[in-house]
């Protein structure tokens, strides 16, 4: 399978922004839903990305198209009357479970973000079981070598952001990259044993019950849940480096260094050409395609340290009060500082810019692939997130980016909730998968039951994080 191309993903995940122009409109035209607006928010904006990953994969544009033409239609209609709160603003939804405001509460993630990480994490729960149905097109599954789909984008993006969420720590308190490393490793070790534990009982599991699987994209024992241990890890590894050089430039020599390997050092053909014989070449994609991992983690944790401090500037400045004289301290992150909007934006598509032109230049001599992870497949996903980050303006004129979360923030209800439990839903979306596998033959259901056995799927997903919206069940 060679999937399909960059526009067409592009289109697909248009489809996330046009739900959330819907959105925007139906928070500013209607304000009297009360308690219906769990399912308004499940119908406007987890339905849609179903839809584009099922009916409607081969005509992308015209479930975007009918999304803005209702978002117009709410526009012309005259606001009703205010009454129960729509969208996140009921004293239950504003408050975090140590009793704080959300307004006083200390976390820096933007509207814009969140609603990033969730629809990330939703194209990922529903592709996990999605692709197993043919309702699913095939060409939006993983390619086998080289090719872009809907998948490929999915795995990368997950680590990409990741990596941005990676950011916080290192923003608070840039001293962190100072502190010594063996304690850090003990820290982060310690909050990675459970998920250790889950990818060694999804080898079991795989193992014992002959699930089907595809060794072509992990390896025979190797799999996403250890991988997702390692990148925390060779991060703190590489701190000390961060200190000294910019995060972005760190990431592309990462992917320049992994590229190098492949191409001049026989890495390709032992990925391509190699049988699984032994234990190491049982698992080379998911070793070999690690450095490529590692490089989209970075370029993420290069993007969280320019979008969640108030200046695109603020780290590189701390970075180089850290490495001056003694007399010149950093300073601790103020989450009250005004943001620079403008600048953070223009930085933004500056970035954005460089990552698709330098993938255009890559794409004439090398083609994206997701098995190698090779320079391609990097830019690919950073130039795609990137991008997708600077979600345009909702209808009402304002950048979601630049909107700080308060009292009046404009994240989606839904959205906040499926990000305050992200991992949770992951685990979760997973064991379902297995469990409808192994008691379905998926390969033999009409699209009519498949289409109803996904949505009840997605609204049970929906549902687990609504009912913990305010708590977050595993804090990582």
């Amino acid at each position: 399978m060679t999937g399909l191309t960059v526009f067409h993903v592009n289109m697909i995940s248009g489809i996330a922004l046009s739900s959330i122009a819907l959105h925007s409109a139906l928070h500013l035209c209607v304000q009297a839903f009360g308690s219906a607006y769990f399912l308004a928010e499940f119908v406007i904006l987890a339905m849609p990305l179903l839809l584009s990953m099922t009916l409607f994969a081969e005509a992308p544009g015209t479930l975007s198209l009918l999304l803005l033409v209702l978002m117009l239609v709410l526009l012309l209609l005259p606001p009703l009357e205010r009454g129960m709160p729509l969208l996140a603003e009921s004293q239950d939804e504003l408050v975090s479970p140590d009793g704080k405001s959300r307004a006083e509460a200390p976390p820096i993630p933007l509207p814009a973000l969140t609603t990033y990480c969730a629809h990330m994490m939703l194209m990922t729960v529903l592709s996990i079981l999605t692709v197993d149905f043919p309702v699913f097109p095939h060409f939006l599954a993983k390619c086998e070598t080289y090719g872009v789909s809907l998948m490929d984008i999915s795995v990368g993006s997950f680590v990409f952001s990741q990596g941005i969420v990676s950011a916080i720590p290192i923003i608070k308190d840039i001293s962190y990259l100072q502190a010594p490393v063996l304690p850090k490793l003990k820290s982060i070790s310690r909050k990675m044993i459970p998920i250790i534990v889950l990818g060694i009982l999804r080898v079991i599991l795989m193992k014992g019950t002959k699930y089907p699987e595809h060794v072509t994209e992990y390896g025979v024992h190797w799999n996403f849940f250890l991988m997702l241990v390692l990148l925390p890890i060779i991060e703190v590894l590489l701190h000390p480096i961060i200190l000294c050089i910019p995060i972005a430039l760190l990431g592309l020599w990462i992917g320049v260094l992994h590229q190098f390997a492949l191409s001049s050092r026989g890495m390709k053909d032992f990925l391509l050409n190699t049988s699984w014989s032994n234990i190491i070449s049982a698992n080379k994609e998911g070793l070999l395609s690690l450095l490529g991992y590692v490089s989209i983690h970075i370029l993420g944790l290069s993007l969280g340290t320019v979008i969640l401090p108030p200046s695109p500037s603020f780290f590189r400045m701390q970075q180089q009060l850290l490495n001056g004289p003694s007399s010149h301290r950093p300073s601790k992150f103020d989450p009250s500082a005004p943001r620079q909007n403008a600048k953070i934006v223009i930085e933004l598509l500056s970035y954005s810019v460089v990552w698709w032109m330098l993938l255009a230049f890559m794409r004439l001599g090398l083609e994206v692939s997701r098995r190698m992870e090779n320079i391609s497949y990097v830019l690919w996903v950073t130039a795609y997130n990137t991008s997708f980050i600077l979600d345009p303006t909702d209808p009402s004129g304002k950048w979601l980016l630049i909107k700080e979360k308060g009292p009046k923030s404009s994240t989606p209800a839904l959205l906040e909730a499926i990000n305050k439990n992200a991992f949770i839903l992951f685990l979760l979306s997973n064991v379902a998968t297995g469990l409808i596998n192994l008691n379905i033959q998926t390969m033999f259901v009409g699209n009519m039951k498949v289409m109803c056995l996904l949505c009840a799927y997605l609204m049970g997903m929906c549902i687990f994080a609504w009912l913990f919206r305010s708590i977050q069940v595993w804090k990582m």
